[in-house]
C-alpha cells in the first residue's frame, strides 16, 4: 500500500454533527472505492465481550480432536458446528482449484428465528441449528455475547456506509432488520510439515455479503489483500480494533463503485511466525434473507446502466457458501 493502513473512529462519526458526518463518510467512501478494508477504533465493543470469546473459542480448539468432532457438521453443507481442517478451499468460491485450507472453524448462525421466516431453503440453512460443544465452560453465552455486540456494531457500520454514498442514515435498515449473519472461530493449527504446493491458509477469496468483521490475532501476520497496483499487501493488526471490508453483495449494491477486494491468508516464512498457530474471529453480516439487493440509484451517474440484476440476499449466500466446502 502507497498509505498506511486505513485507521477509522467510529465514535467521532456518531458524535458528530451532520457536516462532521458528511465529511467522515466522504473518507470512508474514498477508502471503499479503493480497497474496501478498514480498521474501525473506538467501536464500542466491550473488551470483556471480546476477551471472553476468544478465550472460549481457545480453549475449545484446544480440545482433542474426538470431542471437537461430536459437534461437527452433520453433512457436507451443512453451514454451522465445527468443522474440521482441510474441509474448506475458499479459492473453489472463485471457481479456482485449490488444495483444502490449512484450518479448522466453529460456525454459529443467527441468535433468533423470526417467526416471519418461512421459506424451506432459509430454515435449512440460515436457520440451521447451530450444534453447540458442552465444553468449555461458558463458551455458548461468551459466543451469543459476542455474536448480538457485533450484530449491533455491523448496523452501525451501515449507517456509516449510507452517509458514506449520500444516502439518508437510516437507508439500510429494512435490509438488516432480521440479518443471516455467521459468526466464526478460526484457528489455523501449529503445521509440522511444509504445506502442499499452492496451499494456503485460506485461499484467495472475497467475501459474499454487506459486510465482514475480522478480530485478527494481535501480532499475527498472513492477512493479505490485492490493492489497486495489483499487489498482495499485508494487512496488519490494529490494537484496540477491528478489520472491516464490505463484501460481493455490497459491490452489487453499489453497482462496484465500492470494492470487494480479494484477499488470502497466506503461510508467512518459518521464522516470521508462519508455522506457529494462528487464531481470529470473523463475523459475515448478511441482509435479511428476503432482502433484494437491486443497484442503488445514487451509485448511477446520469445514463449509467447498472451491471448486476437484482438478487436475493439469502439464495445468493447460499450458492457461494455450497461452492467451497472441499
Amino acid at each position: 500500500m502507497t498509505q498506511p493502513f486505513p485507521v477509522f473512529d467510529l465514535s467521532a462519526f456518531e458524535q458528530g454533527d451532520a457536516s462532521e458526518k458528511k465529511r467522515l463518510g466522504e473518507v470512508v467512501d474514498a477508502i471503499c472505492r479503493e480497497t474496501g478494508f478498514l480498521a474501525i477504533r473506538n467501536h464500542g465493543v466491550p473488551q470483556t465481550v471480546i476477551d471472553a470469546v476468544w478465550a472460549n473459542a481457545r480453549a475449545f480448539f484446544d480440545l482433542p480432536a474426538e470431542e471437537k468432532q461430536r459437534v461437527r457438521a452433520p453433512y457436507k453443507g451443512y453451514p454451522y458446528g465445527y468443522l474440521g481442517p482441510e474441509l474448506e478451499a475458499l479459492a473453489k468460491s472463485r471457481d479456482v482449484d485449490s488444495p483444502p485450507d490449512l484450518k479448522e472453524s466453529f460456525n454459529g448462525g443467527p441468535l433468533v428465528q423470526p417467526a416471519s421466516i418461512t421459506d424451506p431453503e432459509a430454515l435449512a440453512f440460515c436457520y440451521a441449528e447451530t450444534i453447540w460443544p458442552e465444553r468449555p465452560d461458558g463458551f455458548v453465552d461468551a459466543w451469543k455475547a459476542y455474536y448480538a455486540a457485533l450484530e449491533d456494531l455491523a448496523a452501525r457500520v451501515m449507517r456509516l456506509f449510507a452517509v458514506a454514498l449520500d444516502l439518508p442514515e437510516t437507508y439500510f435498515e429494512p435490509f438488516i432488520n432480521t440479518p443471516i449473519s455467521a459468526l466464526r472461530g478460526l484457528n489455523y493449527p501449529k503445521q509440522h510439515v511444509p504445506p502442499k504446493p499452492g496451499q494456503l491458509r485460506a485461499g484467495a477469496h472475497t467475501d459474499y455479503g454487506s459486510l465482514t468483521i475480522l478480530l485478527p490475532q494481535a501480532g499475527s501476520k498472513g492477512l493479505e489483500i490485492i490493492t489497486p497496483d495489483g499487489q498482495w499487501t499485508p494487512v496488519p493488526p490494529v490494537d484496540g480494533a477491528f478489520v472491516i471490508n464490505i463484501g460481493d453483495l455490497m459491490a452489487r449494491w453499489t453497482n462496484d463503485r465500492w470494492v470487494s477486494t480479494l484477499h488470502r491468508v497466506v503461510n508467512p516464512s518459518p521464522d516470521e511466525g508462519g508455522m506457529a498457530r494462528r487464531q481470529s474471529l470473523a463475523f459475515f453480516h448478511q441482509p435479511n434473507w428476503d432482502a433484494q439487493i437491486t443497484v442503488l440509484d445514487a451509485c448511477l451517474s446520469p445514463g449509467e446502466v447498472a451491471k448486476y440484476p437484482p438478487v436475493l440476499s439469502g439464495p445468493y449466500l447460499m450458492s457461494k457458501f455450497k461452492a467451497t466446502t472441499a
